[in-house]
């Protein structure tokens, strides 16, 4: 069967790092069964054939009108697919869509009508955003670290820029790799437009946004710079929790430390 990534090295080789970083996702024990999502934009790297294409699908509707996607195109995880075998099949484990004219719809192009995960209007509004905002990013990743999670059982770290300023301390690395930190979203229904709303909101400030007892969401220019910021955040927590098990509270880096690796760095905040 013909692919869409026949003789198309540059969308080969971007599809390929989403199934490396699904991969990740698994071994990392961040994606149970079929959790956690990926979708990047791929509407620069689409020719005159693919824009021919006709659907595979019924057109669906995302729920919200999102008028910086007209014509956009993306390759997306599929619904109650499992990362795992992302990683190893990901044109069978997921599909490239084409928003419609209407800016609320899509359908199916490539390869198999594999429909997307159904947190797609979180992730079109995150991509939407990025590129009202004249932001050079394409990638958006959700995914269930389970460090960060069990932080956000706690009430005291929900407080604004609490677990930022904590997770920062940890480690220089994570003020370096993650300067605008991490944003908290207070619990909202999986899949929700509510949920998208709030996710967009908080990306005003914060690359990287946690919701509440679920998981967290990152924007970068491509899927492993996305990857690498949870990572990141997920190494300090480990430090902090590590810290916390051997019976005593991590000193942590004081802010005039970090007020120093911030400027020379030039970081933001």
């Amino acid at each position: 069967m013909k692919s869409i990534l026949d003789n198309r090295p540059e969308l080969s080789k971007k599809v390929w790092e989403v199934a490396e970083v699904a991969g990740y996702l698994w071994q990392k024990g961040w994606a149970e069964r079929n959790g956690g999502n990926i979708t990047i934009n791929i509407t620069d790297l689409v020719d005159d054939e693919i824009r021919n294409l006709k659907p595979i699908s019924e057109k669906y509707v995302i729920g919200k009108v999102l008028p910086n996607l007209k014509g956009c195109y993306f390759f997306c995880k599929g619904t109650n697919m499992r990362m795992r075998d992302l990683a190893r099949w990901p044109m069978e484990n997921g599909a490239v869509i084409r928003i419609g004219d209407d800016c609320n719809s899509y359908e199916i192009i490539a390869d198999n009508p594999v429909r997307p995960t159904s947190e797609l209007p979180s992730h079109l509004s995150m991509h939407d955003y990025m590129i009202g905002s004249g932001s050079n990013y394409k990638a958006a990743l959700h995914t269930h670290p389970i460090d960060l999670i069990a932080m956000t059982h706690n009430r005291e770290f929900l407080e604004k820029d609490k677990l930022t300023y904590l997770l920062w301390s940890m480690i220089p690395e994570t003020r370096a790799f993650c300067p605008k930190g991490l944003g908290i979203i207070p619990y909202l229904m999986p899949s929700s437009i509510e949920l998208a709303e709030a996710t967009v909101k908080a990306l005003e400030n914060y690359d990287v946004v946690m919701w509440e007892k679920h998981g967290v969401c990152s924007i970068s220019e491509n899927i492993m710079e996305a990857f690498d910021m949870v990572d990141t955040l997920s190494k300090s927590a480990q430090i902090y929790l590590t810290a916390k098990s051997m019976g005593f509270e991590p000193e942590g880096t004081s802010m005039a430390d970090m007020q120093a690796l911030k400027e020379a760095f030039n970081l933001p905040k």
